[in-house]
């Protein structure tokens, strides 16, 4: 038998996540010039849980706590608008993975970003970075 899995937080990520892009998408347009602003870049970073977490009868109250302040962490990243999309796969916990693409000012400020993601810096999770460019977004 599988043991459950989480989909309660994985809906309210979702839902938090979704609607944050929908208020981005919805907000005016900015009137500053290009120039006023410096270049920002994009970024992903691919995170996986680490093996003892695998199963989820092995996760921990203080587990799931540094999970609650990984999700806050990136719904706060979407409020600025500094996180274009985060999610995860819908999989057993050796297979899954979460991805969080966001704009960062260049190589370093990503990296710092990514590390200081609470379920990265907590030792839940291992992340790798990737710089990435987006080509297509769905408005609406």
């Amino acid at each position: 038998m599988t043991p459950p899995r989480r989909p309660l937080v994985f809906l309210a990520f979702l839902f938090a996540v979704s609607t944050g892009l929908a208020a981005e998408q919805s907000a005016p347009a900015d009137k500053s010039s290009p120039a006023d602003k410096p270049a920002k870049k994009h970024y992903l970073y691919v995170l996986k849980l680490i093996p003892r977490l695998y199963q989820d009868t092995a996760w921990t109250k203080a587990d799931e706590e540094t999970v609650g302040r990984h999700f806050r962490h990136l719904q706060a990243a979407v409020e600025r608008g500094q996180v274009v999309l985060a999610g995860k796969t819908d999989e057993p916990g050796d297979v899954t993975f979460g991805l969080v693409i966001f704009e960062a000012a260049d190589d370093s400020a990503a990296r710092e970003f990514m590390e200081s993601d609470p379920a990265v810096a907590g030792g839940v999770m291992t992340a790798e970075l990737h710089p990435y460019m987006l080509a297509l977004l769905r408005k609406g």
